[in-house]
């Protein structure tokens, strides 16, 4: 075989040669390869991209049997829990039955089928019992069935679905406190998260005589099943209003009569300097690392700090809400005490 043979057979069908030279003569084919391809389109009409699914899945008749275009729509987030109006599940036996321990209002227990080990489990039989008790239905359900309540959620054959809360109205707590012919008391929560500190504060409210707590509808703890459980049944006693804008419920409190004094660490007035205790009042309080933000600390009429021994100490919220509420109580009762 000549060399020109050779060199021939070592040439592939890409117009390159085993050694990665390009293949002499094909430069024609070469400038259709460097055209390009034009603008990128926009991501809806990519094939592929996460924007053109949602697009196909929203076309009309994009879910027709047959159709081999069609594209399903992407998974809905699962809310999570104590989000909204959605149902709330407890899963697992401890957790059931530490919650119904705590009378949680609750809608249904579901209990996976009752044999071998399942069956003699203590926990078990003890949250049917109590389910019993307080008239929760009791429901039997298939270990899939379990898995898709929960959310996949390790449930040991026990769920419990929480019943939805039923929030008031920042107003409805002004009332509350005209029809006790009281001077108004509010806490208002900003930036706490910890169902179990929304829990705390109820508790710590209602025991120093506040007429309810407000929290945002968003980024902020709802009442869940943690919530009761750390309530200690207060939750029962005492309304938690749920405002759209945290903001504007402040200055409709401002509106009405009401001063509002934030829980601050930079505040100047400490809290047992506090004149406007004998006054109608809203008290804020703020998450424990970042405290109140900016807009909601503008929104106050006063900023009020609990001293506390080191600088570089911090207080829980629940812990915080709970001094100050105790301190405006005690004010509260020395002005109405007879001189």
């Amino acid at each position: 075989m000549s060399g020109s043979e050779g060199s021939r057979s070592r040439r592939n069908a890409a117009g390159r040669t085993k050694s990665g030279k390009p293949r002499p003569g094909t430069g024609g084919q070469g400038r259709r390869k460097l055209e390009g391809k034009g603008p990128t389109p926009p991501a809806a009409m990519r094939p592929g991209h996460p924007a053109q699914r949602r697009a196909a899945a929203a076309a009309p008749g994009s879910r027709r049997a047959g159709d081999a275009s069609a594209v399903a729509a992407p998974p809905a987030r699962r809310a999570p829990r104590g989000a909204g109006d959605a149902a709330e599940f407890v899963a697992g036996r401890n957790a059931v039955v530490e919650s119904l321990r705590a009378r949680v209002p609750s809608a249904a227990l579901y209990v996976g089928a009752l044999r071998g080990r399942v069956a003699r489990d203590e926990r078990i039989e003890e949250a049917i019992k109590l389910a019993a008790d307080r008239d929760v239905p009791v429901l039997e359900a298939g270990a899939a069935e379990l898995d898709r309540l929960t959310g996949g959620a390790l449930h040991q054959g026990l769920a419990l679905r929480v019943r939805a809360y039923d929030y008031a109205h920042p107003d409805d707590l002004l009332i509350r406190a005209a029809d006790a012919g009281q001077l108004p008391l509010i806490v208002a929560l900003d930036g706490v998260t910890d169902p179990r500190n929304l829990g705390a504060i109820v508790r710590s409210a209602a025991a120093f005589g506040a007429h309810g707590v407000v929290v945002p509808a968003r980024r902020g703890a709802g009442v869940t099943a943690g919530a009761w459980k750390a309530s200690a049944g207060a939750l029962a006693r005492l309304p938690v209003a749920r405002a759209a804008n945290l903001t504007r419920a402040l200055q409709s409190y401002r509106d009405a009569g009401v001063f509002v004094a934030g829980l601050d660490a930079d505040g100047r007035t400490g809290i047992r300097d506090l004149d406007l205790a004998t006054a109608p009042l809203v008290l804020v309080t703020g998450s424990e690392g970042r405290g109140l933000s900016r807009i909601v600390a503008q929104a106050c009429d006063v900023l009020v700090q609990i001293p506390i021994a080191a600088a570089t100490e911090s207080l829980n919220a629940g812990v915080a809400t709970g001094i100050a509420l105790y301190e405006v109580a005690a004010v509260r009762s020395r002005s109405a005490a007879p001189s």
